[in-house]
Parts: structure tokens; C-alpha cells; sequence
């Protein structure tokens, strides 16, 4: 059975990207455009890995690692962090809320699935 991936991504192309990349992984991957569905979707689909952008509208992606941290029933999951911050200061914050792996954008697509494999 192929592992699950929740993808939080606002922006069109990079969501389709990276699901087709991670199903060409074998990877079971929903897409949610909306970072205000994505603690919910996380109860009702299980994931065994959430790729959580960080800059949204309505809810930013580090406020939902902290909301997904917090929570006895989601906190295991693993979650990757992708964004355009790329400076040290915003890893660590990004890391000290609870994100297991960063990526910065521009996206290698490499890296990419080194860090999903890593987590996986």
C-alpha cells in the first residue's frame, strides 16, 4: 500500500507539482489549497507526511505546525516544510514549531524527495 502524503500548497503549479512528483514516487498524495482545511483533512486522511507550505493566505503554514504539533492525535505525523523564507533565522523558527525538514523554494526536485524519503 503506497504511504500517504497531505500536500498544503496554495499556489496551482506548485501543488501539482509536487503531487505528481510524489504519485511518480509511488506516493498517495492529497492536494489542499486551503491551509484552513488542512488540520481536518490531516483527522480524516491519516497521512504518514503533511508538505506544509509556509507563506498562505488566512492562516500561515507555521501557525498550522504549531496547531498540528499541539494535537495528541496528529503531532507523530511528520511535516516538511516548504517556502520562499531561506533565511537562517526563518529555518530555525520554522524548525522550533515543530517542522521535522525545511526546503526552500526555488525547489530542487531532487532535494525534494531526498527530504521526503528521509521523513518517509
Amino acid at each position: 500500500m503506497a504511504k500517504k502524503v497531505l500536500v498544503v500548497e496554495d499556489n496551482e503549479l506548485n501543488l501539482k507539482l509536487f503531487c505528481d512528483l510524489l504519485r511518480a514516487h509511488d506516493w498517495a498524495a492529497e492536494p489542499v489549497r486551503d491551509g484552513r482545511e488542512a488540520v481536518e483533512r490531516a483527522r480524516a486522511f491519516r497521512p504518514d507526511l503533511i508538505v506544509m507550505d509556509i507563506q498562505m493566505p488566512h492562516v500561515t503554514g507555521y501557525e498550522l505546525i504549531l496547531a498540528l504539533k499541539a494535537d495528541p492525535e496528529l503531532r507523530r505525523i511528520p511535516i516538511m516544510a516548504v517556502t520562499a523564507y531561506a533565511g537562517r533565522d526563518d529555518e530555525d523558527r520554522i524548525r522550533g514549531a515543530g517542522a521535522d525538514a525545511y526546503v526552500s523554494k526555488p525547489i530542487s526536485l531532487a532535494r525534494f524527495m531526498d527530504s521526503v524519503n528521509r521523513l518517509a
